[in-house]
């Protein structure tokens, strides 16, 4: 009798270091993004099929991307319009409004000067506007490019303005880039004209 259990306890002690049965494992963590700012109406919670099986740093990756998208619409809305009211700057009354200016700007010297510098403008705004690991500044959220240096009182707000302003920020931005894409469309149907009035 003391020999089987001596020889069950053998069985089970080699149990233990045997390899352990593993079901199969989901990599998606399923997170649930129903609650994340950007979710209100009238659309509520919209993924698009992006968010399927995404998790948090897909999820925080696409957000900063639709926010930089948002930023250059806000910034392509505005230009367009007031180029189309008549403003321009010193230099540039013969360039046409809208997207009629590209061609019109690579046509001359001067023009191509403009290009020159605007590409160099952009490029000089992409590598500013990203999070500098280099000043060990946490940004606050995704999206926050203030690298310690912009405040406009942004810390002075609560987080309930805080929170107030971004989603502010977020429902712009994806308004302006429906609004630019019709300016596009529009401006490519030759009836931008009946939409806005001239020198508004």
């Amino acid at each position: 009798m003391m020999k089987l259990a001596l020889l069950a306890t053998l069985a089970g002690s080699a149990a233990a270091f045997a390899p352990a049965q593993t079901g199969a494992r989901s990599t998606a963590l399923n997170a649930d993004f129903s609650k994340e700012l950007g979710v209100q109406m009238p659309l509520g919670y919209f993924g698009g099929g992006f968010l399927k099986d995404a998790d948090q740093e897909r999820f925080d990756r696409l957000r900063e991307v639709e926010l930089k998208h948002g930023r250059i619409s806000m910034l392509a809305v505005t230009g367009y319009l007031v180029t189309y009211a008549g403003y321009r700057f010193p230099g540039a009354e013969d360039i046409p409004a809208g997207f009629a200016a590209w061609p019109a700007l690579y046509a001359t010297d001067d023009g191509k000067q403009v290009l020159a510098q605007m590409f160099l403008f952009l490029v000089t705004a992409e590598i500013a506007n990203r999070s500098a690991d280099w000043l060990d500044v946490e940004p606050e959220f995704v999206g926050d490019y203030r690298n310690g240096a912009l405040d406009f009182g942004w810390d002075k707000f609560d987080d309930a303005t805080k929170l107030k302003k971004r989603a502010i920020e977020l429902n712009n931005g994806r308004a302006a880039q429906m609004g630019i894409l019709g300016l596009m469309v529009h401006e490519k149907l030759g009836n931008v004209d009946s939409l806005l009035p001239p020198h508004f």
